[in-house]
């Protein structure tokens, strides 16, 4: 039957899905040493953006190829925003817990600084959106990185809304609702990101084929 051919929509989507469910496993193998894990979702990302353009399909050649290629960067930029992170969320549960057991102008205070931290903690997740999807499309310095993906990310907000909400989504699917759906976890979240913000990337970028050589 023609729904079954190698060229149908239907078998196309059949093996995107066996690419993300390989890249997803790829991805959490080299993630496991925790530090790599800015290099695998850069490595992630730039398969992705390969599949979402139909430019390759050999996705592990291309997963370890700019692993390797971007693995320092990736891993400088993973380490500041590990450490942003880990910053914001003290911080949160500090000024909640002050929060709970001040009272009337101190309280007031509290939650006022409570709120600027959970606004930075917006700020800090659109970066961390954009910022390996970006690395795996141009290259640049680490502070231009960290710029464009925040000023990209504000302006195209449906789409950073849109992406944050594919994750959101497969975290509550695989928590609460189907577990065994984490075979595909972030590579197939990574796939259909790439394929949201595929254009978006390359009117930042140039064409795909100028990145071709420098993932």
């Amino acid at each position: 039957m023609k729904i079954f051919s190698y060229e149908s929509r239907f078998s196309q989507l059949l093996l995107k899905l066996c690419y993300a469910c390989y890249l997803n496993l790829l991805w959490a193998i080299c993630s496991l040493p925790i530090f790599t894990i800015g290099a695998s979702t850069t490595a992630l990302y730039y398969s992705c953006l390969k599949l979402v353009r139909d430019q390759d399909s050999y996705v592990g050649e291309s997963f370890f190829r700019s692993f390797r290629q971007n693995f320092k960067q990736a891993t400088v930029l993973w380490l500041i925003l590990l450490g942003v992170g880990v910053f914001l969320g003290a911080d949160g549960y500090i000024l909640y817990h002050l929060r709970q057991n001040a009272e009337g102008a101190l309280a007031v205070v509290w939650t006022l600084i409570l709120a600027l931290v959970i606004a930075l903690g917006v700020l800090y997740t659109i970066v961390l959106e954009y910022v390996f999807p970006l690395l795996a499309s141009v290259s640049n310095t680490n502070a231009a990185m960290l710029k464009n993906s925040f000023l990209i990310g504000t302006h195209y907000l449906f789409a950073t809304i849109l992406v944050f909400a594919v994750h959101f989504a497969m975290f509550f699917v695989v928590v609460a609702w189907f577990t065994p759906l984490i075979v595909l976890g972030e590579g197939l979240c990574a796939l259909i990101s790439a394929w949201l913000l595929n254009s978006i990337l390359i009117a930042c970028s140039g064409t795909p084929e100028e990145r071709e050589d420098t993932p």
